[in-house]
């Protein structure tokens, strides 16, 4: 098949590049010259484990091209995803100018029947504004789509080509047959394509990012209090997370969620909640609880050095807001290096991939290390913020050597208690008993 992709970014060049893997001919779209330049030339923008090999292999074998004119990107593609940003309004509404400019684009150039995909989170009722935007001036037949992604940041690639399951939103016998073919190959196994409304599929997307960020929050919760009453979270997760109607997953307490997704998408349900009269409590106190953890460590900190942080070199590992990936919007990370500068603290940091994305928004307030070793030198004590694989096995005599304190403020639980014990670390961490010595 032949297929257009609109927009360039996570979603958008990971859709293009999986879609070219499965034998298709895909042009990806963007009105971004240098990116565009950039992906002509081999260099990929984001960092995305897998990516890399799927790119070079169908850009070298000719069914992956990029452009920035979007007549020549779309010409006869039977089906053109929209992949383009919805950020939040002022007042966390999804902003849809980019969607909706590029829809009243398409009608007078479509030349044929296709199948108009919006692949961005979108509120409900979206697929009927692409739908009349392109109408004005089409001269073709053509339906719209809501196709909602699942893909999460640092597994994309392979949430993509083997996905739990497909949700395609349309009333089209048509669009549905082209999309059956269109994903067969990445079903195989048998994992479901659900069809449903197109109301339906948008508002699926908002419902399971805003329940996984509710079960993040509630598990936050039970930290703090675990906190109060000296239980242990971590017990408290494998203990709950064996229950089959709970599930393992999103259950470890830390200083919160960040990313593109699920903050983004929560206020937006939240907004379309408020704008249907209907007063959405839950998803409130999600945000509410969610803010107030991502500055959960700074007054431990605070504490541990007696309310004064004035001078004090603080390390931290991690920037992005989850391990595998570059991204760096929402990040917790980002929450607590300014506070920490605010108090007078001067900040020392390493993270493998996401450093230069901070770099271009504190640039040089922030100390980059090369390595995460050298974050060390001479701090007064270590922040972990973002539980990459390299930091929970660490050399331990060689930090010693480095910092001044043996202390560690640990935003992730990515140690045990008793190894810290053993070791002499003074270590604050979230739902557990602090360790001192």
């Amino acid at each position: 098949m032949k297929i257009a992709v609109v927009g360039t970014g996570y979603v958008g060049l990971v859709t293009g590049t999986c879609f070219a893997e499965t034998g298709n001919q895909v042009t990806c779209v963007d009105i971004d010259e240098r990116k565009v330049e950039k992906l002509n030339n081999r260099i990929i923008p984001i960092y995305e484990p897998g990516l890399d090999v799927l790119f070079y292999r169908n850009v070298e074998e000719g069914r992956l091209k990029f452009t920035t004119n979007l007549a020549e990107g779309i010409k006869g593609a039977e089906v053109i995803f929209l992949a383009l940003p919805t950020p939040p309004g002022e007042d966390g509404s999804a902003d849809l100018k980019y969607i909706l400019g590029v829809a009243n684009d398409l009608g007078p150039i479509l030349e044929q029947y296709a199948v108009i995909v919006d692949k961005s989170t979108v509120p409900v009722g979206t697929a009927e504004k692409v739908h009349a935007g392109i109408a004005k001036n089409a001269k073709v037949d053509f339906d719209v789509v809501s196709n909602p992604e699942f893909l999460r940041e640092g597994v994309a690639v392979e949430d993509f080509m083997k996905p739990d399951r497909v949700v395609i939103g349309t009333k089209s016998d048509k669009a549905k047959a082209v999309m059956n073919r269109l994903y067969a190959p990445l079903v195989r196994q048998g994992n479901p394509v659900i069809f449903m409304d197109e109301r339906s599929a948008e508002m699926t997307k908002y419902a399971a990012n805003a329940f996984l960020a509710t079960k993040i929050t509630f598990m936050n919760e039970i930290a703090n209090l675990c906190e109060k009453v000296g239980a242990n979270v971590d017990d408290i997760r494998k203990g709950i997370g064996t229950d089959s109607r709970i599930g393992k997953r999103f259950l470890f307490a830390g200083i919160g969620y960040g990313g593109s997704c699920f903050p983004k998408d929560v206020q937006a349900l939240a907004k379309t909640a408020q704008e249907y009269d209907y007063d959405f409590r839950v998803l409130k106190s999600v945000m509410d609880v969610n803010a107030g953890q991502k500055k959960r460590l700074l007054p431990v900190i605070k504490q541990h050095f007696g309310g004064d942080l004035k001078g004090k070199t603080i390390a931290i590992w991690g920037l992005a807001f989850k391990p595998y990936t570059d991204d760096i919007r929402e990040a917790p990370a980002l929450d607590n290096i300014r506070d920490l500068l605010a108090e007078g603290a001067k900040i020392t940091a390493y993270d493998p991939e996401a450093m230069e994305n901070v770099r271009n928004i504190l640039g040089n307030q922030v100390t980059f290390a090369h390595t995460s070793y050298a974050a060390l030198d001479d701090a007064d004590a270590l922040v972990i913020m973002t539980e990459w694989p390299m930091f929970r096995t660490p050399e331990f005599e060689k930090m010693n050597l480095l910092l001044k304190n043996k202390v560690i403020f640990d935003g992730r639980n990515v140690y045990e208690l008793d190894q810290m014990r053993e070791l002499g670390y003074t270590y604050y961490s979230i739902g557990r008993e602090a360790v001192t010595h």
